[in-house]
């Protein structure tokens, strides 16, 4: 492993490139703490820290704290995440942009400056509710904007708005010029830097008594066990055998080779754990506007974060939205088409009808032991919270990007040393999960 460093930097380009990618992550964290203006930064920290499990706190996660401390970043790249759902989701029922995804990279081209625009309205849109949310917090007679009005508010418009295109533009470059996924890294980057925090605060406990040796060893375990077991399912996927048969085309023979279709059985990604937070959350972000209502007091209590109902409502949305998604981004018809198309088929089963059926039969199957895993990781943190007393948020949303992201990163540099003839991190058959 040490060696494989070594030749990273070896290699100018790969090195020019890691490089280019560290700075442009140096000036998002910048961002992230430059305050914006007509912002009380201590009344908006004591909102957030009362507000901390409901739909702002998920929200400041993937801004990487910025959210909470009303930054120029302060919606992060989430905007930019939801226009590209939103794309995703056109394309599999409006005929012009299923189109566009047909046309390769000219129809990507267009789906990618639809998806910056659609990132430039939403942004702008959030950006003018976030400004009446600031707007409305009273910390004991304290708000958090002391002079709000109309000037105020375009001022916010302006600068989230701006701060976002400005962090779109910078998962744009280290795509282009860095080591590649570059909006991935950007999140990634988010959730690690409350890494140092958590681990201080830990020490501090052990230090303090608070927490013995045992149970600090146990928790070190689990999280090891954890972060194993999500990269074991993330990798894992199913093999469904395809055979093409020969064609004559003139005086060349073509086909006649064998393949595999790879299923992976996390097929929806995060997406499901993201809708389901959303839903879950809503009760205790609308409770936070209605102070003084008795019955947004009582939906609360009973959505209560590590309660029995809570957990099991969580857990069964993340698996409906596991295969609702999934139905959306993967078409077994189409697939089966595609392969008739080109003279392909899976052995045993007849092409077309037959194809696609058995291949949506065996996507239900692995889809449910994935959507299991999902629920329970996302269940995780609580449980963490409640029973141990952690302080920091430890699975779910965030170890699937850290998992997911590291994994990408990771093949993104084993493919520049194995280009030049360098051994890799990962060796063949390693961190390959099967189902």
């Amino acid at each position: 492993m040490i060696s494989t460093f070594q030749h990273i930097f070896k290699i100018p380009e790969l090195r020019k490139r890691i490089l280019f990618t560290l700075g442009i992550l140096v000036v998002y964290r910048i961002g992230s703490h430059v305050p914006t203006p007509g912002v009380d930064a201590q009344a908006l920290g004591e909102f957030f820290r009362q507000a901390r499990g409901s739909l702002f706190g998920l929200y400041d996660m993937f801004a990487g704290g910025a959210f909470s401390k009303a930054t120029i970043f302060s919606l992060g790249i989430m905007p930019y995440i939801s226009a590209s759902i939103i794309m995703q989701l056109l394309g599999t029922v409006i005929p012009y942009f299923q189109k566009l995804q047909k046309e390769g990279e000219e129809g990507r081209r267009k789906i990618t400056q639809y998806t910056r625009y659609g990132t430039v309205l939403i942004a702008a849109v959030q950006a003018m509710a976030t400004s009446l949310f600031l707007e409305s917090i009273n910390i004991g007679g304290r708000y958090a904007v002391p002079n709000p009005g109309m000037g105020f508010r375009l001022l916010t418009v302006l600068t989230f708005t701006a701060g976002t295109i400005f962090i779109m533009w910078l998962g744009e470059q280290i795509t282009d010029k860095g080591i590649g996924n570059g909006i991935s890294l950007i999140i990634f980057a988010g959730i690690i830097a409350r890494l140092p925090n958590g681990i201080v605060e830990e020490v501090q406990n052990l230090l303090g008594g608070r927490r013995n040796l045992f149970s600090e060893v146990f928790l070190i375990a689990l999280m090891l066990i954890v972060v194993a077991a999500t990269v074991l399912v993330t990798r894992a996927q199913r093999k469904i055998p395809v055979q093409y048969a020969k064609r004559v085309v003139g005086r060349k023979m073509y086909g006649g080779q064998s393949t595999h279709i790879p299923l992976s059985v996390n097929a929806a990604g995060i997406i499901p754990i993201i809708f389901a937070q959303s839903i879950m959350f809503a009760p205790t972000t609308l409770a936070s506007f209605f102070p003084n209502i008795e019955v947004m007091h009582s939906i609360t209590a009973w959505f209560n974060e590590g309660t029995a109902l809570y957990s099991i409502t969580f857990g069964l949305l993340i698996i409906f939205f596991a295969y609702f998604y999934t139905a959306i981004v993967f078409n077994p018809v189409d697939l089966a088409d595609n392969m008739r198309k080109y003279g392909g088929f899976i052995p045993g089963i007849r092409p077309g009808k037959r194809t696609s059926e058995y291949i949506d039969r065996i996507l239900t199957r692995i889809t449910l032991p994935g959507a299991i895993f999902f629920a329970l990781l996302a269940i995780l943190p609580y449980f963490l919270m409640k029973q141990m007393g952690v302080n920091f948020y430890f699975g779910g949303t965030s170890i699937l990007i850290v998992v997911g992201v590291s994994l990408d990163t990771l093949q993104q540099i084993e493919s520049h040393l194995m280009m030049r003839h360098y051994e890799g991190f990962m060796k063949k058959g390693r961190i390959r999960g099967r189902f």
